[in-house]
């Protein structure tokens, strides 16, 4: 049976859970306003470990290659609320989440996805929905080969436009599917969708995309989230926002 493990309180926003892959009690929550907690005991208690740094997280992710050490945490939760809280960039830990260090990264607002390359822990690369109040910053699709000491953007579409989800086939880390997003919100209104949201795709690691159209909706799309077939990773499937008459969920 399912138990609350909490938050219990009003605007308790969980964004993002990971476990640790070898050891099932170890637990990490990134929550919307209260920064990122660890559990060692399968979720019967939380401490926090980020209560010095910024507290709205969008993505939490242990390096595949030493799980026990090395965390990157991206700042901003990704809901785009008029009572969203805004983040200030990409967070590293190589000690368990004792401490921390900045990343850079500073203007990307909400930081949605992290992925660390799982032979090479210097190649990492994060998915920027990018300032949800304003034009510009660092939105996009990111890519650092030195640990996040240089970060280097492999996708951009405009200054409204950033990236919402991404997948990297596990057999050709070169072959990435990537979805971008454009949003804007505004006191009285939220910007939901443009010409700019779109399915990107390269096989050479982000050197050059293609924009995928076929089967997809016609008319501007919102946000679009990407999930791939563990059992076949040629297998991938898209929910999209759109038109009434065109969103839903498609299959590659």
């Amino acid at each position: 049976n399912a138990r609350d493990i909490g938050p219990a309180l009003m605007s308790g926003r969980v964004n993002d859970m990971e476990a640790h892959p070898t050891n099932s009690r170890i637990l990490y929550a990134g929550t919307a306003g209260g920064g990122v907690w660890k559990s060692n005991d399968g979720g019967a208690t939380f401490n926090p470990i980020f209560d010095e740094y910024c507290q709205s997280i969008g993505s939490v992710e242990l390096d595949p290659n030493d799980p026990d050490k090395t965390i990157y945490v991206g700042t901003g939760e990704t809901w785009t609320r008029n009572s969203v809280s805004v983040g200030d960039g990409l967070y590293k830990s190589t000690d368990g989440g004792k401490s921390w260090m900045h990343m850079g990264l500073k203007d990307s607002g909400h930081i949605s996805q992290i992925w660390i390359h799982p032979e090479d822990a210097d190649t990492v690369l994060i998915a920027s929905q990018g300032p949800l109040w304003s034009e510009g910053g660092d939105r996009g699709l990111y890519k650092t080969t030195d640990g996040g000491k240089t970060w280097a953007p492999i996708l951009t579409i405009d200054e409204h436009t950033g990236v919402n989800e991404f997948i990297v086939d596990p057999n050709d880390f070169d072959n990435i599917v990537a979805s971008s997003y454009q949003r804007r919100r505004h006191v009285w209104v939220l910007i939901n969708g443009g010409p700019g949201s779109g399915i990107h795709r390269t096989t050479d690691g982000g050197q050059t995309w293609s924009e995928v159209s076929s089967g997809l909706p016609s008319d501007d799309m919102g946000r679009i989230g990407l999930a791939m077939a563990p059992s076949n990773p040629d297998l991938l499937y898209a929910i999209i926002e759109g038109q009434p008459d065109e969103q839903g969920v498609f299959r590659s």
